[in-house]
């Protein structure tokens, strides 16, 4: 996916499809590309509950409507020709607003500030309301003017629902007693979790066994339980 020749890999797998939990949120930003007017939405939540996948997923479908659309994540420097195109783009994310370095925010509220008078979509990811967050006044003061959303806490189900859609669209079975056990004697962050099942799935590929109970707990050298 070309984000105006920006470095960022998108991650294709990221669809607001397939983001389970937040109905209301999801269907506010679907909203948004049938509207057709500018708009600003901040959304929060804890890590691992699913903040870049939604500013993605917003992205992917923006760019499959033929629209210009920008990824951008707070932890990093911004494109120094950022400014010169942001009257090319109809949909901009920024995600980590709350990871963003001192010498960086300046330069975000001059981008946002010129995303609103360009009527660009603007999408913000951070860990809490904007009042809470640990930067300069002027942006928590423009975030707080967005519509803000917070990101439901998932449960064990919906993580499960999550981890299980991922290995289906590999054309994995996996037995769900199996994500019980990670819950129980592991973790119950999804970000981890996700990330631990795609390591066993590339060992038991290896290994040519199925992702069972006692290959996970060896694999991950978890005690007997």
């Amino acid at each position: 996916m070309n984000q105006l020749g920006l470095p960022i890999s998108l991650n294709s797998s990221m669809l607001l499809e397939s983001f389970v939990s937040n109905k209301e949120l999801i269907r506010s930003i679907n909203q948004l590309f049938l509207d057709k007017k500018s708009s600003e939405v901040y959304i929060y939540g804890a890590s691992g509950q699913g903040k870049t996948h939604v500013l993605q997923g917003s992205v992917l479908k923006a760019l499959a409507n033929d629209k210009n659309a920008v990824f951008l994540d707070c932890l990093d420097p911004f494109p120094e020709h950022i400014f010169e195109i942001i009257n090319q783009i109809n949909f901009i994310s920024f995600d980590n607003i709350h990871l963003i370095a001192n010498e960086c925010q300046e330069i975000f509220f001059d981008l946002f500030n010129s995303a609103r008078q360009s009527e660009v979509f603007i999408l913000v990811s951070g860990d809490s309301l904007p009042s809470d967050l640990k930067v300069m006044k002027d942006i928590k003061t423009r975030l707080s003017l967005a519509a803000v959303y917070k990101l439901e806490e998932l449960d064990d189900e919906l993580k499960m629902s999550i981890i299980n859609s991922k290995m289906s669209d590999r054309n994995l079975s996996v037995d769900s007693k199996v994500y019980e056990y990670l819950f129980k004697n592991f973790s119950r962050d999804l970000k981890l979790l996700l990330s631990t099942m795609d390591d066993l799935d590339k060992v038991s590929l290896q290994a040519k066994k199925p992702i069972s109970i006692p290959f996970v707990r060896k694999f991950l050298n978890l005690s007997n339980h």
